[in-house]
């Protein structure tokens, strides 16, 4: 296994999880019955099935290290992980504070999708439920500049953020699809102190609904808020007032949209941990998303930096400062 040739400097927390990717060739629609709908008893017969690397914090860690940054994922891993840790090493990714149950499977997700892009969708946690006992102090190494905590198990999050606040890490909030899960109060908790808050357009309204919470009272509590709007791009406030639109990246075709919003996220603290002006972190995270929405699956995508340049060039002309920590490297 190739190791990292040092220790990743960006934490990423979040899942860790296998999808296994199912398509149905007709509706569900035309099989669900209104009237029976109390006694659901249904089976599809698909035609494709695909397993796939997934977990968010993994989606994001692949797309920062493509981007020439030094990720280092806090997570918890089944015993089925070592073929998934060895590939990640080998894209660059710091794979040393992942902690592997033996006991249990690490998180699985089986997704079936119809014709109309409709899914059904049955999540297992397994070892993903121990990541609550993951310290992010003893796993952080020696130079963190920034801690991502994306969607995990939500006792693990809230605890990776006042471990973040302890130890002065600024951190990114990126509760995605926990919004539905996780109550208001502790929903909230974990968004004090954050550098960034960021959230789709749909979650941003649950996450307001559930915590009681107006943007103004969250940009008293937290730096910058990031909410992406999908083909309409993403839109970035600040505590000053400052209000940064940014476009969506053009995409060749739609091919599945599963992780775009990690691979945006991975762009976005890119360019926040160089300092770069927000608009164009935001747009960093465009063109990293639309990358990802042109391939079947989170991780099946690739591209050398100088590619992204130029699709960032075609896209948005010439960056005022360099895109990559090392410029030479295009």
């Amino acid at each position: 296994m190739t190791q990292p040739t040092r220790t990743g400097n960006i934490l990423v927390t979040g899942s860790l999880a296998y999808d296994y990717i199912m398509d149905f060739p007709g509706h569900f629609k035309d099989h669900i019955l209104a009237d029976k709908l109390h006694c659901i008893n249904i089976s599809f017969l698909v035609d494709k099935l695909k397993k796939q690397r997934g977990g968010c914090a993994a989606n994001i860690a692949y797309t920062l290290a493509l981007l020439g940054e030094h990720p280092r994922i806090v997570a918890a891993a089944g015993r089925d992980f070592s073929e998934y840790s060895a590939w990640l090493s080998e894209q660059g990714v710091d794979v040393s504070a992942i902690h592997r149950s033996e006991d249990e499977v690490t998180a699985t997700c089986f997704i079936t999708t119809d014709r109309a892009d409709n899914q059904i969708t049955g999540f297992y946690v397994g070892a993903m439920s121990k990541a609550r006992d993951i310290s992010l102090k003893a796993s952080a190494g020696s130079n963190p500049q920034i801690c991502v905590i994306a969607p995990d198990d939500p006792e693990a999050m809230l605890r990776h953020a006042q471990e973040c606040r302890e130890a002065k890490i600024p951190f990114v909030y990126d509760p995605s699809f926990q919004v539905t899960a996780m109550e208001g109060d502790k929903l909230w908790s974990g968004a004090p102190g954050a550098k960034v808050l960021v959230l789709n357009d749909y979650e941003f309204s649950v996450f307001c609904e559930k915590t009681g919470k107006s943007e103004a009272e969250i940009l008293a509590e937290v730096e910058i808020l990031v909410v992406t709007l999908g083909e309409k791009g993403s839109r970035i406030t600040t505590r000053s007032g400052d209000v940064v639109e940014v476009p969506a990246a053009k995409i060749e075709a739609v091919v599945d949209p599963t992780g775009a919003g990690d691979a945006f996220r991975g762009g976005l603290i890119s360019g926040l941990v160089r300092g770069l002006p927000l608009p164009l972190c935001g747009r960093l995270g465009s063109v990293a998303s639309a990358y990802v929405v042109e391939r079947y699956g989170t991780q099946n995508h690739a591209y050398s930096r100088a590619d992204f340049q130029a699709r960032y060039e075609l896209n948005f002309g010439t960056a005022d400062q360099p895109l990559f920590r090392d410029a030479s490297l295009v």
